[in-house]
């Protein structure tokens, strides 16, 4: 697996800068967690990484190799993959389908479902043939990972997987994460506002604030009163 670094990223939206000299870095066999309010970069950070927005100057570097101006089907060629906000499934196609448009950015011969993909939400398998728009919210959270997962990633990036989702599935998305992480050694970038999954799940955090990160260090960090502050609305 393949270690994404992020160095003094700039990003603008017009006259507006979302990204204030920006550094991060998530390793292999590890779950790195960015926290922050709502508004503070967050995503402006991940569509900076998958190459959704160009940036003003800064570089980011993914298994040795610069990203600077590749599009975003380049970089998921390389093996990275998002779990966007809001899932984003195809409401009018089946589970099966859904699962299958992770295989655009593969070669011929690998365009299967991977096992482990079932093996990790077996309800998946289950729903084949029902369309992803009767699924219940968690369900298609569920599609969206296993989406993300048949392209075969060597850095799978979550924006809020937790959002709207039920406890029980937020448990077997967690468990997900942490199989992902220390069996398969998947490099994982989550973006999160639910505080104890992250202090459960990561090994790094990170958090932003104004565009800027003024917090990074080991997830045990989240239960000092000087690091919380920053996650004070």
């Amino acid at each position: 697996m393949a270690t994404l670094t992020v160095e003094n990223l700039h990003l603008h939206y017009g006259a507006a800068e979302a990204l204030r000299g920006v550094s991060m870095s998530a390793e292999p066999s590890a779950i790195t967690c960015v926290l922050g309010r709502n508004g503070v970069g967050k995503t402006s950070l991940l569509r900076a990484i998958t190459g959704q927005h160009a940036t003003s100057s800064g570089a980011v570097t993914f298994d040795g190799d610069n990203l600077d101006n590749q599009a975003p089907y380049v970089r998921a060629s390389k093996g990275i993959a998002t779990v966007p906000q809001g899932r984003e499934i195809f409401p009018l196609l089946t589970v099966e389908e859904n699962l299958q448009t992770g295989f655009a950015c593969l070669d011929r011969r690998s365009r299967t479902i991977p096992p482990e993909v079932f093996e990790l939400f077996p309800v998946l398998e289950t729903m084949l043939p029902r369309r992803g728009g009767d699924l219940s919210g968690g369900q298609q959270q569920q599609l969206a990972i296993g989406r993300a997962l048949v392209t075969r990633p060597k850095l799978l990036i979550l924006d809020e997987p937790t959002e709207g989702i039920q406890p029980s599935i937020i448990k077997d998305i967690g468990r997900a994460l942490t199989y992902l992480r220390d069996t398969v050694g998947l490099t994982i970038l989550l973006v999160e506002q639910y505080l104890d999954f992250c202090r459960e799940l990561a090994d790094r955090v990170y958090i932003m604030d104004r565009g800027e990160m003024v917090h990074s260090g080991l997830a045990a960090d989240l239960d000092n009163p000087d690091v919380r502050r920053h996650l004070m609305v």
